[in-house]
């Protein structure tokens, strides 16, 4: 049971989970003013892994047949035979009711809502058949956390921020086109849609600076319109630098520093942008 467990987790990379969870919380604190009450805090963590892990086990089985071509994937639970599509399917339904219960637990218009997100979940694996902007798609659904995070506490859109959402859209974008390069070959063979397969990898690399220029002004931006501190512009110099380090490791070393680049930077986005924000927030 434990090693099972641990191939369920493995499969939806639970400990990416750290990309989307510091925008909630993000959303969260400044709706709140502050630390969030503690049921609320609870809640939106319940609803973010919740909704990660029924859309990563639905991206999974849809995409079996695609990731046992794949040189890349073809090594994970599904194509691999780890994992039964029984189990995966009970994982998926497990996490999208525990979605929905939090979402209704949160306050009424979060459950009016709760449908939106999920339905962009489960389409995302669908976009790459029909379209190269499909990166949007996950951008998308990730952009809803800080707005998400609002409506938790206040039970409105009011006031709700969009700017970061918009960081966030044009953040997660990016990085998986930067994503996106391990798989141009693989992608062309099955005819499968990205920026990268259908361009090639130096349009992707501008597409993706581009974006994560646009990130960064809207992150600016949203420091403006809030009057924020200090402590907050210098958290968004530190991600600028990420941001950078990003592009120059894929730029310089290619692919054979990917997870360098991805996973481990784009976590440090993450983290900081929810720290610097929340004590800027303290000391104002």
């Amino acid at each position: 049971m434990k090693e099972k467990l641990k191939i369920i987790l493995d499969a939806i990379k639970f400990e990416h989970t750290i990309f989307a969870l510091p925008f909630a919380y993000l959303g969260l604190v400044l709706a709140e003013g502050g630390w969030p009450r503690f049921p609320v805090f609870f809640w939106v963590t319940m609803a973010m892994v919740g909704l990660r892990t029924a859309g990563m086990f639905f991206n999974r089985i849809f995409d079996r047949h695609y990731d046992k071509i794949n040189p890349r994937t073809k090594n994970r639970a599904l194509p691999a035979g780890l994992l039964t599509q029984k189990i995966a399917w009970t994982a998926a339904f497990t996490g999208s009711f525990f979605y929905f219960l939090a979402a209704g637990m949160l306050n009424v218009l979060c459950l009016k809502l709760a449908l939106i997100p999920f339905a962009l979940a489960l389409a995302y694996p669908f976009l790459k058949r029909w379209t190269y902007l499909c990166h949007f798609g996950v951008g998308i659904v990730l952009a809803g956390a800080p707005i998400g995070g609002w409506m938790a506490s206040r039970g409105t859109f009011s006031g709700a921020p969009y700017l970061i959402s918009a960081a966030v859209l044009f953040w997660v974008a990016g990085f998986d086109i930067l994503y996106s390069l391990q798989d141009i070959e693989s992608d062309r063979k099955c005819g499968l849609h990205s920026i990268p397969a259908c361009f090639g990898e130096k349009k992707a690399l501008t597409a993706a600076a581009l974006f994560h220029a646009a990130m960064f002004g809207s992150l600016i931006a949203f420091g403006w319109a809030a009057h924020s501190g200090f402590i907050y512009f210098l958290g968004i110099l530190l991600i600028g630098f990420f941001l950078c380090r990003q592009h120059f490791l894929v730029f310089q070393y290619g692919l054979t520093r990917i997870n360098e680049a991805f996973f481990t930077l784009n976590a440090f986005v993450s983290v900081a942008m929810f720290v610097f924000t929340f004590l800027d927030l303290l000391v104002s």
